[in-house]
């Protein structure tokens, strides 16, 4: 199932995706048994990525990205996906955290920051999450209180990617708890160095072990006023509400990649498994379960390049990424586990790929927004 299928890929993208391609089988992938057992990558991997332009793709060439569009994004996220390459967090970095600063970011921002990430000097996160807030981003406690020329930023913040190596984080925080969704806010932390500032452990995750996930704490950190992402005060919800669906379709095109991997993988190991003296292949229950497999899948790529085609014309809905988002990652989970179901045992180690992408994508039906909510959302335009 090439990619070439997708209409959206035009001949200067099936060169970058051949180019990025190329550098996830050589830089990325040899390193995922040590990342997973470190639980982070190497900081040095951040920039050979900024090296050959897999950073920052879609951020203007002014500001330090490759002045490309979110079909670059969406060909990192899927081929990082497909490859089992999930520990180099530049979902986060590249597709979310920069386009907040290209989007909302005053002049001298945007030039700050984002030709660093670009270069993977500076690596992005952004920590929403708290212990008592997931999804339900109006009820976060993270406060930042005006102090003259500074904000003073007291919370915690939990499941953040790139939280360990992260130089940059946007906060969401309440600067006035008074007004609800209105009283949110995104304050742009810069770490090093920083006072009050603690991370604390690498969290144990059942799949994408070596993408660092962190605990974050804020101590009456000191953080200049004009750190704040937009030109007013209460505008953070707002901001998610615009960007989430982009980070949607991201982890959408991650579940396409995650899911068309699984079947591939899986054809192969029931040619060559013998089963009664025959391939498993052979087996009507094996045909028929893959025959299943490869139409959601199909289904899945249909209905993810149609949202491309909307994306790049600016047309994608909240409501359409929602669809994408859970109907993906669920599909994905789907047939992952009914692929591990056709390797029998084997399927259970977790040398065998199969088991490798059964524990990878169980996130995506949790982050970006729970599926719950997702179906939620739609609901409401019904």
């Amino acid at each position: 199932m090439p990619t070439s299928q997708s209409p959206w890929i035009t001949e200067d993208l099936s060169i970058f995706q051949d180019a990025i391609r190329k550098f996830i089988e050589r830089e990325l992938v040899p390193h995922e048994e040590r990342w997973w057992k470190q639980q982070h990558v190497d900081r040095e991997t951040w920039r050979k990525a900024g090296e050959v332009g897999m950073l920052c793709a879609s951020i203007p060439e002014a500001y330090g990205g490759g002045g490309g569009s979110f079909a670059h994004e969406a060909i990192i996220a899927y081929e990082q996906a497909r490859a089992m390459a999930t520990s180099l967090g530049t979902n986060v970095h590249s597709a979310i955290v920069a386009h907040y600063i290209l989007r909302y970011g005053s002049a001298s921002q945007k030039q700050r920051w984002l030709p660093k990430m670009a270069t993977g000097e500076m690596v992005g996160a952004i920590a929403m999450s708290e212990p008592g807030a997931g999804s339900d981003l109006k009820s976060v406690k993270t406060r930042a209180v005006c102090d003259g020329a500074h904000y003073v930023i007291n919370g915690s913040k939990t499941f953040i990617s790139n939280g360990l190596l992260a130089d940059l984080v946007l906060v969401v925080v309440k600067t006035d708890p008074d007004k609800g969704t209105k009283g949110v806010s995104i304050v742009v932390v810069e770490t090093a160095g920083l006072e009050g500032f603690r991370r604390g452990r690498v969290l144990e995750k059942i799949g994408q072990k070596g993408q660092d996930t962190a605990e974050l704490f804020f101590d009456n950190v000191r953080v200049p006023r004009e750190n704040l992402l937009g030109d007013e005060e209460g505008r953070g919800f707002y901001q998610l509400m615009q960007q989430l669906p982009q980070e949607r379709m991201v982890i959408a095109l991650g579940a396409l990649g995650s899911m068309e991997r699984a079947l591939e993988t899986t054809v192969a190991y029931v040619r060559d498994r013998q089963v009664f003296g025959a391939p498993l292949l052979e087996m009507q229950n094996t045909r028929f379960k893959l025959a299943e497999c490869k139409t959601h899948a199909t289904v899945a790529r249909a209905f993810v390049d149609d949202c491309m085609d909307k994306v790049l014309r600016g047309e994608l809905t909240a409501e359409t990424a929602a669809m994408a988002k859970w109907w993906c990652t669920q599909k994905s989970c789907e047939i992952i586990d009914e692929c591990l179901q056709l390797h029998g045992g084997y399927g259970y180690m977790a040398e065998y790929p199969i088991a490798r992408l059964y524990v990878n994508a169980r996130v995506g039906k949790i982050y970006g927004g729970s599926n719950e909510i997702m179906k939620e959302l739609i609901a409401r335009t019904l």
